[in-house]
């Protein structure tokens, strides 16, 4: 059976998600070493567990299409999660604005993922692939509410960095870029 360029553009899409989801699986809990609001690290916990759910809805649709997920490098994750290893390696920055500046780039990788989530479960879709738009939907609509939560916890964060609300945080930033620098 010949495939169309659609669906190869599909599955090259959807292998490219499954290598950024895994990359992302390593990288989440750098940051979650890294912040020092509880609120973020909980966020950021919360998010591992979701991006492996992701991970595995996405084997399934290459079980469903009897295809390998493996066999691309996601270029653009990688550099996303490389911008974000720079914050937290950043020197001189207070907890409240690390923390700001960790939200900066985590927003940024949701931001990558809705597009191609968006993308792939409109393949799908044309593609008469049901169950996929299913799977890809619940994904995208996760990503976004990943999204809305970090834009939440950032006007409170940004606003600390700011020294407006006087709260002083008892981590030390040098003890959580050593534990992320660990992991």
């Amino acid at each position: 059976m010949e495939r169309n360029a659609l669906k190869e553009l599909y599955i090259d899409e959807l292998r490219d998600l499954y290598n950024a989801e895994n990359q992302l699986v390593k990288a989440l809990p750098k940051m979650v070493k890294a912040v020092t609001s509880e609120d973020l690290r909980a966020g950021f916990e919360e998010h591992l567990e979701q991006t492996k759910e992701h991970v595995e809805r996405l084997e399934q649709i290459f079980s469903s299409l009897g295809e390998e997920p493996t066999g691309k490098k996601c270029k653009g994750m990688k550099g996303l999660i490389e911008e974000g290893q720079e914050m937290i390696e950043e020197e001189g920055l207070e907890d409240e604005a690390l923390d700001a500046g960790i939200i900066s780039a985590a927003q940024r990788v949701e931001h990558y993922e809705i597009a191609g989530y968006g993308c792939v479960r409109t393949y799908a879709n044309i593609l008469g692939e049901k169950e996929a738009v299913s799977l890809l939907e619940k994904t995208l609509q996760e990503e976004k509410e990943a999204d809305k939560k970090l834009t939440e916890l950032a006007e409170t964060i940004n606003l600390e960095a700011t020294g407006e609300n006087g709260t002083e945080k008892t981590k030390s930033r040098s003890t959580n870029r050593e534990k992320a620098a660990r992991a």
